[in-house]
Order: C-alpha cells, then structure tokens, then sequence
C-alpha cells in the first residue's frame, strides 16, 4: 500500500474513479456532488500539493485534498479556533475498494501528514445526507461539532454540512 501525493500523470484515472463514486452516490439518493465537483478541484490540489493518492498495486483506491484552510472554516465554533488545523475535502474512496478499510487506512495517513507538519486538528465538513461518510468519520474518533453550516449552491439548492474535528496533536503552550 503506497500513500503519496498524485502527480499530473494520476488525474484521468482519479477522474474515472470519481465519476463512478458520484454515479454510486446518485444511486444512493446521495446528490451531493455532480460534473463540476470535485472534478474542477483536482488539477488545483495537484499543482499545490495536496491531493493524495492511496495506492494498491498501481490502482487508486482511494484520494482526498489535504487544505491548510476552508472557506467555511469560521461559521464553525471549533474546539480551540487559533489552533492549526487542516481539513480534508474531497474524500473519495474507488467504489472497487468501498467496505475494505481504505478510506480509514486514508484517514490515518492523513492523520500522519498533519502530524508531521505540526498541525494540531485534523478538520472536516460532511453534507448531513452523506451518511456512509459520516459513519466512517465517526468511526475513526472525529468528534461532530453543534451546529450545520449552510452553503448556497444555487437559488435552488442548499448543502446543510456538519463540522467534525479530531484532535491530533498535543500543543505545549508555553
């Protein structure tokens, strides 16, 4: 198992597995993302270095954006705000590989990344309909915040999103 950032070479094959993980979100009545997202986000998180590939014998089983920031990251009443924080976004696992463990084995590198760069909270936002990806989060120890942070699609669609945090690293202050 090989966890590593994808390269420009990595985003067809990461295209194809996320128009399948959106095809099976669909089919679940999970219509959270469509032709534009995430798709138009994956060149932007190759050229900055935060995309991140699981990788199994030369496929993709899995892949998240690792952000030093979020656009929502104020509307929320974090544990401890001026923490340094990094949130994942785009979490997907190949729909090949669902129900196997990837998209914890996902997380724990994830969990690893921030640690190594000192980051002290692992954060998240997940649509309330998402439940596959809720229970994942809750299973791997993120803690749901109160309250939902509402994101204006269009005039006629609006994500209600759940914060989740998990602490990961201790902080001497000092």
């Amino acid at each position: 198992m090989i966890f590593r950032l994808a390269s420009v070479n990595d985003l067809c094959a990461i295209k194809t597995i996320y128009e399948s993980i959106v095809e099976n979100m669909n089919q679940n009545n999970i219509h959270i993302w469509n032709e534009y997202y995430p798709f138009e986000c994956f060149e932007g998180d190759i050229n900055s270095q935060r995309l991140y590939v699981l990788e199994e014998n030369s496929d993709i089983v899995a892949a998240c954006a690792l952000c030093d920031s979020n656009e929502a990251e104020n509307a929320m009443e974090w544990e401890n705000k001026e923490a340094k924080a990094l949130y994942i976004d785009r979490l997907g696992v190949n729909v090949n590989y669902q129900g196997k463990g990837y998209g914890s084995l996902l997380i724990k590198n994830a969990i690893e990344v921030a640690r190594n760069n000192r980051f002290e909270y692992l954060r998240l936002f997940v649509v309330d309909i998402n439940q596959p990806a809720i229970c994942l989060y809750e299973k791997n120890g993120f803690k749901r915040l109160d309250g939902i942070y509402e994101e204006k699609i269009n005039e006629n669609v609006t994500l209600k999103e759940y914060a989740y945090e998990k602490r990961i690293l201790e902080v001497n202050s000092k």
